[in-house]
Formats: structure tokens, C-alpha cells, sequence
């Protein structure tokens, strides 16, 4: 084992004693990298475990390759970037190889140059592609110590890189006290106490002389083995104290104890020396010229900090670094508020107003006494300047403070409130409620009580799932009628289409005013108080659309949704646009209008591309992939809900997978149905309340296509077992006349075609016209029930809808040979197997290839097999985004992950599948896949 060279005796002490076992942990992540494997590595335990004494093993170890280093400081965790910028800054030169959008985005996020402020992720994809371009010269380790105190931007896309990397020769290992949510899932190491006979090794190495051999034990039973502990708990006590076991921890925390020994030594110090260690510890970036500069403000020598180095408080080299952050917590901590500030005053000072001034800024308000508008005004420049940069948790801090620092009453209230709103933007919900207070307690007009309304119904939607913000949203709408009538009807439209969004999959209850979809009702009352439109715009269309046909039923809402829908888009800025999207494609599947939908989602997708928002992507993605299904097209479908999933992994987020269940039910496959049974399981409690309802028609598909009509009337009775009107989705009607026409219970068919066909004969699309005339048609004997499946078929025939199209001629040619016309059965049903063969509906072909046997005829299975079938799922992803023309790097940009990643994944492509080029894609590739 090699040792660390220069490290503080603490330092090279814990790490020689005791952790084998983790070394060699460490040793295989090494090796792996070295070998051109990447991995992600989280070293994790309480304060003192020799965590930083693990992360300078790899950076010693690590031989052959490069290693970047940065780490968290708690005073620096509202600078946005700041500890990404440590630990790329050293790499920029490599920044010309990132992909150029990316590359912009991390020349805004690091302040280089300027531009719209760039999204987290796309920042953290960045990363990644420096990253793999750096390794490409040299294996890359990159050692963060301190995760608990990154700055938010910085501890996510850190968090994106963990869980992205591939084969790029990267290493990535993470220090922390514990496993927050970001970096759930990314493997780890707990670091724990070490083992009797080495913390007693440990203790008799620190000790300056003999010791009882029961206080020796007593030590290492109360620190746990703690290494820092052991360490540093005896300095400073008395040979006496030390015999008799005097000043030991006993009930006390253990990080405190070692504190309050830290704070005891830097005490001792002469008062220039405690004056520079708290200079040191005020500012985090650790530059030496600037601590040299603030101390000179000050009349302090350079050489007055020889002490704290000798007492192993403090490094000098190319940075100053304490020798544990629980020394520089315990020299703040131990300074008076007079003295802190005296030191930020000096660190402002000697701060370059030009070159930085948003770190000059925040030690000018630490160093505040009281009220200053100059500082205020200063701390909201910088708001606006990290905003830019994509950095909203720091622009929420900075507001914060320049809210506490105002004294102008109205203008204080001005600050509080865009505090809360970027607040809300950078998920740091905690100081909401008390901005809101300060702004409730200062002078108010109708627009501000609105926005605070606003901010509320937010609040709401994030930490209650929606359950209250409709109606919050509505009493902000009707507050702000008076004065802001547009943004009034903005946000009327946004609580209706709230309350549509999570009444989606609501199950009757005994009570009608205890249903959650009456809630939807009383929204929609509300909404009509809202101010008349001034001009007909979409947004406006769509509102009194919606809450029409709630009102006054779906005839009279059509009318308007559809001329909404028409304009939608037109005078919007992009982001507005992608505001209401997933709300017009609904929209759209709701009225029966196909075309309408595949042009919305398809926006839908290329918009949220566009603008790089990862929050609305999957939506936009499952929404398209629902559309592919009925269309027939199960690769695409495939491949959007297996990107959807990609981007839900990197980001944490989860949404309703309606995509991937409806997937499953159509394939048809074994899995299929433990799949949705599963999910059904798990829906009202893993996604949000609809997740049951999509579920359960997913299974209605799949047993009406397998023939297994009584548990397909099952979960369509529980599909159908909501009820919120006009703005339900009826599909799972259509699956329940099926199912309860085959199981004989007529009643419940004629009741389910009751609910249905109030739409589709107003809406009157051939898609419509087609479910009413199929489902009509089940419903109805002789020459009647012919004219209908007649009639279905002409209606999908002109629709993309091919599934839908196929079911019909299958239901045509089932009921042919049940009146034995079997020579005339054979055609259509030929044509349904055929239909369903082709797009891999296998829960349909079967049925049909048995049918189609029973009518005499012949069923010839189409050839799938070849060596695509060795392509993983992430194989075969990439490998038709190439066929389709995509480049490597926006490839790359689709799934995540970097271009190396996609290089390499192409060259086993080309291997399985007995190629050399993309342009042989064409050939090798089915068009199913």
C-alpha cells in the first residue's frame, strides 16, 4: 500500500490503520478505470470515519491516471456552480470537444459568457462529455469530499454524472456523511468505526504519553472507533485527566466533542493567528492572495498564521484548506458576531468588485448590521445574474437576504415575494412559508395578494400532489380579475386543467359530494366568474371550451376546443407554448380528434427537446407513445417510453407510465400480465392516482385480446368506475361493450355504449364514428350489425389508427363465421391476423390466427428471427436512432449518456449484427425494430 505523502498526521494515521477492506474497494474502482470501465462511487459516515482520508488514498493510488478534486464548504452552498466550477476549471481546455450546445451551457453556467440560463441537466450532460473527452487522453478520476455541502447545481448534475457514466475511463468518488435522495441508487461504501484493535493502535499512536489500559478502552468505546476522534479527543488534556478519564466525551456528540476540541486549540492561538483562521474559514474558496489581502485590510502579518499550521489546523499550498471542516465550523462557531463580521467586511473589501462580484456581495451581507438598501440592491443584482447562469437556488438566497437587509416596507414585500417564486422554481421549499409571512405583513395590493395566492396553490401542488391547488389556483384567478384580467384567465385555465389532470382515474364513492371528480365541478363553477376574453386567443378558447362542456355538456364545449386547438401556439413564446401542451394533446385524444393529437404531441416532444425541459419530456414522450400504440407503430412506442424512462432515472421524477402499460397489453406477451398486476398493486401509492385506472384498461386490452372476456370485464368495470364527464378519457368504455357483450351481460354493455356515444356522434371524427360503429355493432344483429362492422371499418380505414382498424375487421370477420358464412369470415379475418402479425399486436394475433384456423383458413407467422434478436434493449435504441440518421452525439443528447458511451455501444451493434458502417444499418435492421 503506498502512503500519502505531506498529509497531516491525523490523516495518514487513519488511513494506514484499518481500512483494508475499504481500500480495496477503492483499489478495484481504480483498476476498472484504468481498464476503460467507468464508475461511480459513494463513500459515505459520520463526520470523523477518514472519509477524506479514503479520497486521498485514490488520489495517491490512482497511478497512470488523472485526478480532479473538489469538495463542499457549508458557507459556499448558495454560490451556484461553485463546486463544479472547482473541479472542471482545471479541465476547460478540453471544453471545445463538448457537443456545442452543451458546451454553451456550461460557459453560461460558469459565468464565461452569457446566454438563456441553461437547464441542470443539460449542464450536467456537459460535465459528463468533458469528462469522457479529458479520458480519452488519460484515465479520469474525480475525488468530491463534502457532497452534503454543494451547492444545489453542483450536487446535481454531479448526481446525473454518477448515475450516466458508461465506458469512458472515468472514476467518480463522492464523500458524504450520508446517502441523500440525489444519490440514491449510485453504489456505495459505509464507512464505519474501526475495529477495537485498531482504534487502540490508532489512540497509542496520538498519545504523547502512557495510559491506563481501562481509560485506553473507555476512549475507544466512547468514540466508536471513531478515527478523528481518536485523534483529536486527547489533545489538549492533561496527563491527569487522562488517567483518570476526565473530559471525555460521555453523553455529548461526538461531532460536537471533536468541535469543541478544535474550537479549544484555535483558542489557544495568539490573537493574529485566530484572527487569520477566521478570515480562512468566512471565505471557502481557499485563495491564498485573497485571505492575504483581507488580513493585510486589517494590519495582520502573512506569518501570523505559523501557529495554526503547527497546530495541524490549517494547510498553505496552492489553497488553504482546514484539516477537517469541523475545524473551520468550530473557528466561526467559536467567533463572536462582532468578529464575523469584522472578517466579512475585510473579505468584501479585498473581494475584485468586477471579477466576482456575487461572493463581494454576500460577504457585504454577512458583514451587514442592520437594514442596508446598497447591500440589498447588490444581492439582487447577483439574483438576477445567478438566475441567468440557471442557478436558482442561489438567486432564491440571495433575495432572501436582500429581503431581510430592506427596510422600505413595499419594496421588502417586492423581494419576499420573488424569493418564494425562484424558491419554488429550485425545490428549496423550506424558507416558503416564511417569505410569505414577511410579504403578508407588509403593504399589499390585489396583485401581490394573488401572487401570494399563486405561490400557495405551488407550494400545494409540490408537497400535497395537487389535492388543494386547484382551488388555490382559483382564488388567486379571482383576485386578480380586477386588476391583471389576462393572467386571471391564465390561471383560471391552469386550475381547470389541474382539476382535470388529477380527477383523472378517481373511483366512485357512496357520497356524490364527497367524489373527488365533484371537485372538478365546483372548479369549473368558479371558472366562470372569470373576466371576459378580450380577443379570442387559444388559451381563451380553451378555457371557455372546457368549462363549458363541464357546465353544459360536451356538445356545447366542442366547438370551442376545437377552434382552440386549431390556433393553439399562434403569438406564444415557446415556453408558453410547452406551459399547456400536454393539456391540448389530452385535449385532443378527449374530442375524438386524432389528427389533432399526433400534430399536438409531436410538438409537444420537439418543444420540450427544444428548450431542454426535463421536467416535461417524459410527459410529452408517454403522451406521443400512447398515440404510436393505436397507430400501430410498437418500436417507436418502445423507444419513446424506453427514453422517458432514461430521463425519469436521471432526474428522479416519476410519472403515470401509461405508455409502457399500454405497451405490455399490446405485445401481449407472458410478462404482460404480471406487469399490470403489479402495477395495479402499486398504482395509487408509486404513481399518481390514475396509474390504476390506466392499469386496469391496459388489462381489459390485454384479456379482450387473449379472449379472456370475464377478466377483461372485470378491469373494465374498474377502469370505467369514475366519473368525471366530459373530460374522460372513454377508451376503457370500448373495452367494456366488448367484454360484456362476450360474457353475456347486456346491461352492463348497453349502459357503458350509453356513456359513450354522446361523444362520438357529436364529435363525429372517423375515429369517433369508427369506435361508435364497432362497438354499435356488438350490440346488434343481422343485417344491422354487418352494416355497422361495415361501417367501423370504413371509418378507421381512414384514420392512422391501424389497430383500431384491425380490431374491427377482426370483430367483422368472428361475427361472419358465427353466422357461417365461413368462406366470407376468412377475409377479413386473414386481413386482422395479417395486420396485427405485422405490427407485433400479439395479444390480437393469436386471437385472430384462431379464428382465422376455426374459419378454415391457413396462418402463416411472419419470420422474425435473426441476429438483430442478440441487440440488448439499449442496443437496439441506439442502433435504430442511428438508422434513422442521428449523429453520436445527439444520440448521445437523447438518452443521457455520453458519446463514448454511444461509440462503444455502436461497435458491439455493428459486431452482433455482421457490419462495418451506420449505412448498413438500413439493411441489417428490420423495420420492426
Amino acid at each position: 500500500m503506498q502512503v500519502p505523502k505531506g498529509l497531516p498526521r491525523w490523516r495518514r494515521a487513519a488511513e494506514l490503520i484499518g481500512r483494508r477492506a475499504e481500500c480495496a474497494v477503492l483499489d478495484q474502482l481504480i483498476g476498472a478505470v484504468r481498464s476503460g470501465e467507468s464508475r461511480a462511487l459513494v463513500v459515505h459516515g459520520e463526520p470523523g470515519m477518514g472519509k477524506t482520508a479514503l479520497l486521498e488514498y485514490v488520489a495517491v493510488q490512482a497511478l497512470g491516471c488523472r485526478v480532479a478534486r473538489s469538495g463542499g464548504v457549508q458557507s459556499e452552498m448558495d454560490l451556484p456552480f461553485a463546486a463544479l466550477h472547482q473541479l472542471c476549471a482545471p479541465l476547460l481546455n478540453r471544453l471545445d470537444r463538448v457537443p456545442g450546445p452543451q458546451r454553451e451551457a456550461l460557459r453560461t453556467a460558469f459565468g464565461i459568457s452569457d446566454g438563456p440560463a441553461p437547464n441542470g441537466f443539460q449542464v450536467g450532460l456537459a460535465v459528463l462529455s468533458l469528462l469522457s473527452s479529458v479520458a480519452e487522453e488519460q484515465p479520469l478520476i474525480c475525488v468530491i469530499d463534502d457532497h452534503q455541502w454543494l451547492d444545489t447545481a453542483s450536487a446535481l448534475a454531479l448526481a446525473f454524472v454518477a448515475r450516466r457514466l458508461g465506458t469512458e475511463s472515468v472514476g467518480l468518488v463522492i464523500a458524504t456523511r450520508d446517502v441523500r435522495a440525489g444519490l440514491s441508487g449510485v453504489p456505495d461504501l459505509e464507512v464505519r468505526g474501526l475495529p477495537t484493535a485498531a482504534a487502540e493502535a490508532l489512540l497509542e499512536s496520538a498519545l504523547s504519553g502512557p495510559v491506563d489500559a481501562r481509560i485506553r478502552h473507555q476512549i475507544v468505546a466512547e468514540t466508536g472507533g471513531n478515527p478523528l476522534a481518536l485523534i483529536e479527543l486527547p489533545r489538549g488534556l492533561t496527563p491527569t485527566e487522562l488517567a483518570g478519564g476526565f473530559g471525555l466525551p460521555g453523553a455529548m456528540s461526538l461531532s460536537h466533542s471533536i468541535e469543541e476540541s478544535f474550537g479549544r486549540r484555535a483558542k489557544a492561538l495568539p490573537g493574529e493567528a485566530r484572527q487569520l483562521l477566521l478570515i480562512a474559514a468566512s471565505e471557502p474558496s481557499g485563495d491564498p492572495a485573497l485571505l492575504w489581502r483581507a488580513a493585510a485590510s486589517l494590519g495582520i502579518r502573512a506569518d501570523a498564521i505559523t501557529p495554526a499550521v503547527e497546530q495541524d489546523l490549517v494547510e498553505l499550498g496552492i489553497r488553504v484548506r482546514f484539516s477537517h471542516p469541523l475545524a473551520r465550523s468550530a473557528v466561526y462557531r467559536s467567533a463572536s458576531e462582532e468578529e464575523r463580521q469584522q472578517a466579512h467586511r475585510a473579505l468584501a473589501d479585498a473581494t475584485d468588485p468586477d471579477l466576482d462580484p456575487d461572493r463581494r456581495a454576500w460577504h457585504r451581507a454577512q458583514a451587514a448590521v442592520g437594514p442596508n438598501e446598497d447591500v440589498a440592491a447588490a444581492l439582487e443584482h447577483s439574483a438576477a445574474r445567478a438566475r441567468s447562469r440557471g442557478g436558482f437556488a442561489a438567486a432564491a438566497a440571495f433575495l432572501r437576504r436582500a429581503a431581510v437587509l430592506t427596510r422600505d416596507p413595499a419594496l421588502r414585500v417586492t423581494r419576499a415575494l420573488a424569493a418564494s417564486e425562484i424558491h419554488i422554481k429550485a425545490g428549496t421549499l423550506d424558507p416558503v412559508p416564511d417569505l410569505l409571512a414577511m410579504a403578508e405583513a407588509g403593504p399589499l395590493d390585489e396583485l401581490q395578494r394573488a401572487q401570494i395566492d399563486l405561490v400557495r396553490a405551488q407550494l400545494g401542488f409540490i408537497t400535497n400532489r395537487g389535492s388543494d391547488s386547484p382551488a388555490l389556483l382559483v382564488k388567486a384567478a379571482a383576485r386578480l380579475a380586477p386588476v391583471d384580467a389576462e393572467l386571471s384567465r391564465t390561471t383560471y385555465l391552469d386550475a381547470v386543467a389541474a382539476a382535470t389532470y388529477f380527477n383523472a382515474g378517481k373511483r366512485h364513492t357512496d357520497n356524490d359530494d364527497a367524489r373527488p371528480a365533484a371537485h372538478l365541478w365546483t372548479i369549473a363553477r368558479a371558472a366562470t366568474a372569470a373576466p371576459p376574453a378580450v380577443e379570442a386567443r387559444s388559451p381563451d378558447l380553451l378555457l371557455d371550451g372546457t368549462v363549458a362542456a363541464l357546465n353544459d355538456g360536451y356538445a356545447a364545449g366542442l366547438p370551442l376546443l376545437r377552434k382552440g386547438l386549431s390556433t393553439y401556439g399562434a403569438g406564444m413564446t415557446a415556453e408558453r407554448e410547452l406551459h399547456w401542451l400536454w393539456f391540448t394533446s389530452t385535449t385532443a385524444m378527449r374530442i375524438w380528434d386524432d389528427e389533432r393529437w399526433d400534430a399536438m404531441s409531436a410538438r409537444h416532444v420537439q418543444l420540450a427537446r427544444d428548450l431542454g425541459s426535463l421536467s416535461e419530456l417524459p410527459r410529452a414522450l408517454d403522451i406521443r407513445s400512447v398515440l404510436c400504440l393505436f397507430s400501430g407503430d410498437l418500436t417507436e412506442a418502445a423507444r419513446l417510453t424506453h427514453e422517458a424512462q432514461t430521463i425519469e432515472d436521471a432526474t428522479g421524477t416519476t410519472l403515470t407510465p401509461y405508455g409502457v402499460l399500454g405497451l405490455a397489453a399490446f405485445r401481449g406477451d407472458t410478462a404482460a400480465e404480471q406487469y399490470l398486476g403489479e402495477t395495479v398493486s402499486a398504482g395509487m401509492s408509486q404513481y399518481e392516482d390514475g396509474a390504476s385506472t390506466a392499469a386496469d384498461w391496459a388489462r381489459a386490452v390485454l384479456y379482450n385480446g387473449a379472449g379472456r372476456y370475464a377478466e377483461a370485464l372485470a378491469a373494465a368495470r374498474r377502469a370505467t368506475s369514475f366519473d368525471a364527464g366530459p373530460v374522460s378519457l372513454l377508451w376503457p368504455h370500448v373495452e367494456l361493450v366488448e367484454a360484456a357483450v362476450r360474457t353475456g351481460e347486456a346491461g352492463l354493455a348497453e349502459e357503458a355504449f350509453g356513456r359513450l356515444s354522446p361523444t362520438t356522434g357529436v364529435a363525429g371524427s372517423d375515429w369517433a364514428l369508427g369506435a361508435q360503429s364497432r362497438s354499435a355493432a356488438l350490440l346488434s344483429a343481422g343485417c344491422e350489425a354487418e352494416t355497422l362492422y361495415q361501417d367501423s371499418i370504413s371509418h378507421f380505414s381512414r384514420t392512422s389508427f391501424r389497430v383500431d382498424l384491425a380490431r374491427a375487421h377482426l370483430l367483422y370477420g368472428e361475427w361472419l363465421r358465427r353466422e357461417r358464412r365461413l368462406n366470407e369470415a376468412r377475409e377479413p379475418l386473414n386481413t386482422a391476423y395479417k395486420m396485427f402479425d405485422t405490427m407485433g399486436v400479439m395479444s390480437f394475433a393469436e386471437r385472430a390466427g384462431r379464428e382465422l384456423k376455426a374459419a378454415g383458413g391457413g396462418v402463416r407467422r411472419r419470420a422474425r428471427a435473426g441476429r438483430h434478436d442478440e441487440l440488448t434493449a439499449q442496443e437496439g435504441h441506439i442502433a435504430r436512432m442511428a438508422k434513422d440518421g442521428l449523429s453520436n452525439s445527439e444520440i448521445a443528447a437523447r438518452l443521457f449518456i455520453s458519446t463514448h458511451t454511444v461509440q462503444y455501444h455502436l461497435r458491439k451493434v455493428f459486431l452482433k449484427l455482421g457490419i462495418t458502417s451506420r449505412s448498413q444499418l438500413e439493411t441489417a435492421l428490420p423495420d420492426g425494430l
